[in-house]
């Protein structure tokens, strides 16, 4: 009788993962695809690159994992993954046209109540737009901290700059973003 994996840690997951257990990896795959979706659309501006950054991405995850020091610390280890593949696919091509919006699936249970629902979707509208006018860096670094939970010594390994630049143009990215969504508070 198959063990239920479902409930099982991450950490865990990645270690029987890493032994070579498909099962468990297919459960910790799932468990964080939307995220790594959702993380790569908004580094690609484009759906088809952000599926074709999460699916390389979980290639060198399976491949890699046998390596991962801290299994309880996956999730992040994913995610910077994952904004790897999405900049080299942004280096190598030119994002295709994405018609689709962006939709992060909710988990407070305002699906149950419209007008919570309706402020919450206003909210992420406002939320995109104050992004858009952010300067290309400070959003690319804001998005890799604040939804891909990276630390700043690999988004700056993975932009290219200091940690000092970075925790700079994240600060500027918060105070821009900080006064834009105040209404919203």
């Amino acid at each position: 009788m198959p063990i239920d994996l479902s409930d099982a840690a991450d950490g865990t997951l990645a270690s029987r993962a890493a032994e070579g257990d498909e099962r468990a990896f297919e459960v910790l795959l799932r468990r964080h695809l939307g995220l790594m979706t959702a993380y790569a659309t908004r580094l690609t501006s484009s759906r088809a690159d952000a599926s074709d950054a999460v699916q390389e991405a979980s290639i060198t995850i399976w491949r890699e994992l046998p390596g991962l020091q801290t299994p309880d610390a996956v999730r992040g280890w994913m995610m910077t993954i994952v904004s790897r593949k999405a900049f080299d696919l942004i280096r190598w091509r030119r994002p295709a046209a994405d018609v689709d919006e962006l939709e992060v699936p909710s988990t407070d249970g305002a699906h149950d109540d419209p007008e919570r629902r309706a402020q919450s979707s206003d909210a992420m509208v406002a939320l995109r737009q104050a992004l858009d006018r952010l300067p290309a860096a400070q959003r690319r670094v804001w998005t890799m901290r604040e939804v891909g939970g990276e630390s700043y010594a690999d988004i700056a390994e993975t932009t290219g700059s200091s940690v000092t630049a970075v925790r700079g143009q994240l600060a500027r990215a918060r105070e821009s973003l900080t006064r834009e969504m105040e209404a919203w508070r």
